[in-house]
């Protein structure tokens, strides 16, 4: 009996204790799985393992000392669980924030991808397809959300996505971030109630990043690489806020969204004012612009507001004309320096019309000449007006894409355009005229040049029209102003030509060289004014293609300039004394003068017109020629005098210089009588002029 009873004691011993191993086991089991877990660092399911756990199985079993060491372990195995997926968020959050170039870059590929099938395939509203495409991009990730995979929990942010540029398909940009380690991370912090310090610590180290991201880098201006970087940066960062937005629940919300976004948009727009200032080259202005306009519709996409940019747009849009204007004032100066100012030659049909394609010219008295033949203007008209047109081309390329209207966009160009007209191409007119080399024939074929482009405005605007589909009689169209330029630089031309050819005489009268004392009568003209009336007749026969008024302008101009030179070389106070002999080769020099303007070296003057040049010294010449005192004494005053226009102070002048010449001259005894009578004839009519002179100012 002691021996059975010893036995079912036993029995009951071994059945207790089967019992109490029944229900340690599982407990047992479970903290293994815990463990592995921990090991194979899947730490959300590991978290849900301790909640069973600690709730389930070692309630049952707590009297156990091995349990009360579970019991114990719990906190400090949930504080490494949330010590180690807050380490996998640091990790993906350096990572993305060395990666959101990448991102970024695939973002706005793919965003310029789907404009280019709007454009060319679709011809749908851009935006619309592109929140499409959005849309599409978000289904991928709703998979990933619950992905538990060992894969995806030891990757801390970035897949390995090869660049496969070449490739059709451009992979989505949100398709190269695993986000797995925020959602581990934001899904344990909220079974271990502290969310909202896993979403301030989110969001602080986000606006870290955030502040680095929009800091420019100092270079950025010199290349478009550099500003590629940096849009690449924000928009890689802001598609990756804006994607946790959408799948997470309150991780961030719209309002710190908002907040980033008008910070990124401050400090993007300060920093794009500052270093595309420093840009002169138009190409990566325009390169920039395009580029800003990719950026704004990328982020446009993702529902950022980006106005703001293109105002500022508008903005380096100034800039962009600014650059442009200095290009082409080179290009302008290296037309008018290289062209040779001469009628273009063409001798062949062909050439003819290669001509009449870069220019508008018709001329019907042309087109019936000969070959070979002249066009009236020199090359540079067709290289100028064609240059033009690239110019007005270059504005448009600004415009695109800015979401403009057509009237805006004529408006802008028109300005540029008058701009181009009134400042750009009339300096560099200008500084041709006023060079210092310039000659007149130079001189005349800038006239005729700016008369045939002055003509040609009105294809320019027709031009401006035809790419802006706005009609230049709608209201506040703005008018060019390249009629205003060319005539500017027509008369400024016309001015050069005839100071220009009041220094040709000058220099010619410098060569004069009378001989005052002279008692000798000449029988020609001077061979200095021989050779200046020649050269005036070449230069007026190269006037044959100037307007009319201009020609005709010219050589009153030349003949007035002659005959006050010539009056003043004759009343100059170091000439003081003079001869009836030299006066009667002066004489001589001023009928070479008036026989030139007799025979009309420009066509357009009524009959003696020309000669009236030198009226005031044919009446000053006759009257002491013809010794013609008493006339001009007693008619000075009436209209009808026959010497009205004789100054008596002119007179008196000259007269002063014919004194006491006898004395200097050697003459004949028997003449001596006959030169004191003169002289005191001479003092008798000088008394006379006196008198006159005086009564006259009395």
């Amino acid at each position: 009996m002691e021996e059975l009873k010893q036995c079912r004691l036993q029995q009951r011993n071994i059945s207790a204790t089967v019992d109490k191993l029944m229900l340690c086991l599982p407990v047992l089991e479970m903290y293994s799985k815990l463990r592995d877990q921990m090991k194979t660092k899947r730490h959300y399911p590991a978290l849900k393992t301790l909640e069973h756990l600690e709730h389930t199985y070692l309630p049952q079993v707590s009297h156990y000392r091995f349990c009360k060491v579970m019991v114990d372990n719990i906190p400090k195995l949930r504080e490494e669980i949330k010590d180690v997926s807050m380490s996998d968020l640091k990790d993906f959050l350096e990572s993305i924030r060395k990666h959101s170039d990448k991102i970024g870059e695939t973002a706005m590929k793919q965003a310029q991808q789907q404009r280019n099938m709007d454009n060319i395939i679709l011809q749908q509203p851009r935006i619309g397809s592109k929140r499409k495409s959005k849309k599409d991009a978000y289904t991928v990730f709703d998979t990933e959300i619950e992905s538990t995979s060992p894969k995806s929990e030891q990757d801390s942010g970035i897949l390995d996505v090869e660049d496969e540029e070449d490739d059709e398909e451009v992979p989505g940009a949100q398709d190269l971030v695993d986000f797995s380690p925020v959602y581990r991370c934001l899904h344990i912090y909220s079974v271990l109630g502290a969310r909202e310090t896993f979403e301030n610590y989110y969001r602080k180290q986000r606006r870290k990043q955030a502040r680095l991201v929009l800091q420019p880098p100092s270079n950025m201006h010199e290349t478009l690489d550099g500003y590629r970087k940096y849009f690449n940066q924000i928009v890689g960062f802001f598609v990756v806020e804006d994607h946790i937005l959408h799948t997470t629940q309150g991780l961030v919300n719209r309002a710190y969204i908002d907040e980033l976004w008008e910070m990124a948009l401050s400090k993007t727009i300060a920093a794009l004012r500052t270093h595309s200032s420093y840009c002169s080259d138009p190409n990566l202005v325009l390169d920039l612009k395009n580029l800003i306009v990719l950026f704004a519709d990328t982020l446009q996409v993702y529902g950022f507001p980006v106005n703001q940019l293109f105002d500022m747009l508008l903005e380096i849009r100034d800039q962009y004309s600014e650059t442009l204007l200095k290009k082409w004032a080179g290009i302008f100066r290296n037309i008018l320096d290289s062209d040779n100012y001469s009628p273009i030659p063409v001798t062949s049909e062909d050439m003819y019309k290669k001509v009449v394609g870069q220019f508008p010219f018709q001329d019907i008295e042309m087109e019936k000449q000969a070959f070979p033949k002249k066009f009236p203007f020199s090359e540079f008209v067709p290289k100028v007006y064609n240059q033009i047109k690239e110019f007005i081309y270059a504005c448009l390329k600004f415009s695109e894409d800015l979401h403009l209207s057509s009237t805006e966009v004529d408006d802008m160009i028109r300005k540029s355009t008058n701009l181009l007209l009134t400042r750009t191409l009339s300096n560099s007119l200008q500084n041709v005229i006023k060079r210092k080399n310039i000659g007149l024939t130079e001189l005349v074929q800038i006239i005729i040049n700016t008369t045939h482009l002055e003509k040609s405005c009105k294809y320019l605007e027709e031009f401006i029209t035809n790419i802006t589909n706005v009609l230049p009689e709608t209201v506040h169209t703005t008018k060019l102003y390249g009629t205003t330029t060319f005539k500017d630089a027509r008369h400024a031309a016309e001015e050069e030509i005839y100071t220009n050819l009041n220094q040709k005489i000058d220099q010619f009268l410098q060569l004069a060289d009378y001989d005052w004392m002279t008692g000798d009568l000449g029988n020609k003209a001077s061979d200095y004014l021989v050779d200046l009336i020649a050269f005036l007749r070449s230069t007026f026969a190269v006037f044959t293609h100037l307007p009319g008024k201009v020609a005709q302008t010219a050589c009153m101009s030349a003949c007035k300039h002659l005959a006050t030179s010539l009056m003043h070389l004759l009343l100059e106070a170091e000439v003081r004394q003079l001869t009836l002999g030299a006066l009667q080769q002066f004489n001589l020099d001023v009928r070479e003068c008036e026989q030139f303007a007799r025979s009309g070296p420009v066509p357009g003057f009524q009959e003696d017109t020309l000669q009236l040049a030198f009226i005031d010294l044919r009446q000053l010449l006759d009257l002491f020629i013809q010794w013609d005192w008493s006339t001009y004494l007693a008619d000075y005053g009436q209209p009808s005098c026959k010497y009205l226009r004789v100054n008596p102070v002119t007179a008196l002048t000259l007269l002063e210089k014919m004194k006491d010449t006898s004395r200097k001259n050697n003459v004949f005894a028997q003449f001596r009588k006959n030169e004191r009578d003169k002289q005191k004839l001479i003092d008798t009519v000088a008394k006379q002029l006196r008198g006159l002179i005086s009564s006259h100012h009395s």
